[in-house]
């Protein structure tokens, strides 16, 4: 009975990665097809055999298992996987050009969840550990985890709202996909009551915080930043980090409410790669005088916007922001993390929908550490009093700054959770 619900598993998985395949070819063949070798288990790419594999979804669990991988014993070796290109890239920086304690690490893209394509992957990276980092569950990746031996534990875990009714909807087939996990360890009390719900025993679950408030300060650029006060010409900078389809449009209308180019230059980084092309095109439509990161000329005048069309700068660059505004939150898509601004002590405001970080929108409004808006009229309102009252903006932002301060010790809960579970580095 076992082994049939396996295989139609893999069949049900094997019909939607044929049925979806072609619109994800058309939609994004350029990101999808040189990711197809990854993705059946193979290569590119150096395997490091024997070590920690941390399972990243995208760009902010990345950055997570950077700041727990920071903390291990130096000398584990280890294996980080992610599913998007975004996550790719950004775990390549992070484990590849600058490895957290100069330890080894290989990247590599999650398999399918088909057999072949997993044990593939087992045998070529042969891992002694597995970590998923918040939480992204494939039934034959812990299956085949299990069934080599391997302790398997999720860290910064949290359990969203449309995921906890799917879940709920399934509990009585949840024993194949949660059996193989030995430790949970999950943001707040609200996840730890929903596994609880979901039939996890309670001694295998642990609140340990969120990790993300752990994370280091990202490096300086000096040559990009010096350029970017260059093309600011002496205006206040304002930035829209990780934006989302539908709200570019927003974002400018804010921005000329605010007072335009004249007043600050804006900053538009939109959250993925494949829609840089769409927002250039929506700049030239409206008359923007606007430039691209990738295609700055030389001696070029002051623009009124910036686009942002690149990887892994966005981070660094929140430091010159005189206010910035937190995309993914206009639209109802549950925003993105703010941290990344206000760690430097920079105003944030947000819009309506941040339920994919529920708990930490609940401590910004809590303690008044970020400005909500309603809408384009209202964030470009927040925007001009800010420009308008510099004294006021610094306090909003040293609020959000010692809230993150207040807020650190997940990482010391978290090491302590996965006491026992992790591989002891080969050298020792």
């Amino acid at each position: 009975m076992r082994s049939l619900f396996w295989g139609l598993y893999q069949l049900a998985t094997a019909v939607a990665l044929v049925t979806a395949g072609p619109f994800l070819l058309l939609r994004r063949g350029a990101h999808y097809l040189p990711t197809l070798a990854g993705r059946l288990g193979r290569g590119p790419g150096d395997a490091v055999p024997g070590g920690l594999w941390l399972h990243a979804v995208s760009v902010g669990e990345a950055g997570v298992a950077a700041t727990l991988a920071r903390a291990l014993p130096e000398g584990l070796p280890l294996l980080v996987s992610t599913v998007t290109p975004t996550g790719q890239a950004r775990a390549q920086a992070l484990f590849l050009q600058a490895p957290p304690g100069g330890r080894p690490a290989a990247v590599a893209y999650l398999p399918f969840d088909l057999g072949f394509a997993v044990r593939r992957f087992f045998d070529r990276h042969r891992p002694r550990a597995l970590v998923l980092v918040e939480g992204d569950y494939w039934p034959l990746v812990l299956r085949e985890a299990r069934r080599r031996g391997l302790p398997v534990a999720v860290v910064n875990g949290r359990v969203g709202d449309r995921s906890f009714a799917r879940l709920r909807r399934l509990r009585g087939l949840l024993g194949p996909l949660f059996g193989g996990v030995d430790r949970f360890g999950v943001q707040t009390a609200l996840d730890r009551d929903r596994l609880l719900e979901l039939g996890i025993p309670g001694e295998r679950i642990t609140v340990t915080g969120n990790l993300k408030y752990e994370s280091p300060e990202p490096p300086r650029k000096p040559e990009l930043e010096e350029t970017l006060r260059t093309l600011a010409a002496g205006r206040p900078i304002l930035l829209a980090g990780s934006t989302m389809a539908g709200e570019e449009e927003q974002v400018l209308d804010a921005h000329a409410r605010a007072g335009g180019g004249a007043r600050a230059l804006l900053v538009l980084a939109p959250r993925h790669p494949e829609r840089w092309d769409a927002v250039a095109a929506l700049l030239a439509a409206r008359g923007t005088a606007a430039l691209r990161r990738s295609r700055l000329p030389e001696d070029a005048p002051p623009p009124d916007v910036l686009l942002l069309d690149s990887l892994g700068e966005l981070a660094g660059l929140y430091r010159l922001a005189a206010a910035a505004f937190i995309g993914g939150t206009l639209v109802p898509t549950g925003g993105h993390n703010p941290l990344e601004a206000a760690r430097f002590a920079v105003p944030v405001v947000v819009g309506p929908s941040m339920h994919n970080f529920r708990e930490m929108a609940e401590q910004f409004d809590r303690t008044a550490a970020w400005r909500r808006a309603a809408d384009a009229a209202a964030l470009g309102s927040i925007w001009a009093e800010w420009l308008d009252d510099p004294a006021a903006a610094r306090a909003q932002g040293e609020r959000a700054a010692r809230l993150i301060a207040e807020s650190r010790g997940a990482l010391e809960r978290t090491l302590q959770m996965l006491a026992g579970l992790l591989p002891t580095p080969s050298h020792s």
